[in-house]
């Protein structure tokens, strides 16, 4: 009851924030001040549908089908890069669909991989302490799906991805050694992506020093911190926001937190993160008292998804990490990211129904 008491509170205030984030912008664009609060909306009955139906049906029965969900995964994945086929928006091909509506078929692939780790190391645990046979075949796969996503390219993705398949594989019993040794040879693959684009670069220099070029590359950190510190403690009041006045880019999806700090205050800021620890925290209880193996890795899994996404949302609104297009989940703007989270919850919720 609890999880699901966070989640709705967290739906609403992103219902909320949406359309005070976006209503200037939205006039602006479209000439309708509720564009996106419309968009916000529709996706988040979707959702709420969605986590109806996945609450509701035996999370047993997904293991049954993990297998032919990550192949479609990995099809509309493929089929998002044939020119023609997928569609560009934000200078990445992630998207499929037509005119303003679209799915992004990254945001399947999270489930699909976690449903699929969830159900290859439940029956195949006593492997994976071994590197070549146990642990390289899971992590091979997650690397196709990264590579993938890579050539959209859509980094943020991508890292919460793999963050959240590796934390699945740790759970099922690796070795913390040869997890170790993988991840210095990916903090190596990680640098070299970032020094192959320029502008990825150009993110890691801007987050070391953003006033070094302020209309540029630390223009959006700058602008961000601009909307938190005004804020204080109680905030300006509800839609009385300065930063969403065309200063500050993505205020009602990447930096919402942002808004909701300068809106609401360090007191409308904390509350929302103490739901979210109190979302995580039920999460975990989930995942520790499970009935079985797979049902145990797949809410680690789906906990895992969710608390990447926040550390790593919410570290580069106010300047700990890079600049990267990741979502706060259930409160952004998002149509695929929102429903997708939803669906994800609503298992985690069925899981709890069985827990121990």
């Amino acid at each position: 009851m609890m999880l699901l008491l966070c989640t709705v509170f967290l739906l609403a205030i992103g219902v909320v924030m949406v359309y005070s984030a976006s209503a200037v912008l939205a006039f602006h664009e479209f000439g309708d001040w509720y564009y996106y609060l419309k968009r916000q909306f529709l996706f988040a009955v979707l959702g709420i549908v969605a986590m109806v139906f996945t609450m509701n049906v035996d999370y047993g029965a997904w293991k049954k089908h993990a297998k032919i969900l990550l192949l479609l995964c990995f099809v509309m994945v493929a089929l998002v890069l044939i020119p023609g086929i997928g569609v560009v928006r934000g200078g990445a091909r992630s998207w499929l669909g037509i005119g303003s509506f679209g799915i992004q078929p990254s945001e399947f692939m999270k489930i699909g991989m976690i449903l699929f780790l969830s159900k290859l190391l439940s029956e195949q645990q006593s492997k994976i302490t071994l590197f070549v046979r146990g642990l390289l075949p899971p992590l091979g796969l997650v690397g196709l799906a990264f590579g993938l996503i890579m050539l959209q390219p859509d980094l943020g993705t991508g890292v919460v991805l793999v963050g959240a398949a590796l934390l699945i594989i740790y759970a099922s019993g690796a070795r913390l050694l040869h997890l170790s040794y993988l991840g210095f040879a990916g903090l190596a693959g990680f640098i070299g992506l970032i020094a192959a684009a320029p502008y990825r670069l150009q993110r890691i220099t801007a987050f070391l020093d953003p006033w070094a070029d302020p209309l540029g590359a630390g223009y959006q950190s700058i602008q961000s911190l601009y909307a938190i510190g005004p804020g204080g403690l109680v905030g300006l009041g509800l839609g009385m926001s300065r930063q969403k006045y065309s200063y500050l880019p993505e205020p009602q999806t990447d930096f919402i937190f942002s808004i909701i700090a300068e809106e609401l205050g360090f007191i409308g800021g904390g509350c929302v993160l103490i739901l979210f620890m109190v979302l995580l925290w039920r999460g975990m209880r989930i995942a520790i008292t499970a009935p079985d193996t797979f049902g145990s890795l797949l809410a680690t899994g789906i906990v895992g998804m969710i608390a990447i996404q926040v550390i790593i949302n919410i570290g580069v609104v106010i300047g700990m990490f890079p600049v990267t297009g990741i979502t706060l989940p259930l409160i952004s703007a998002g149509g695929s990211s929102l429903t997708l989270m939803l669906t994800s919850i609503g298992i985690l919720l069925n899981i709890s129904r069985y827990a121990r």
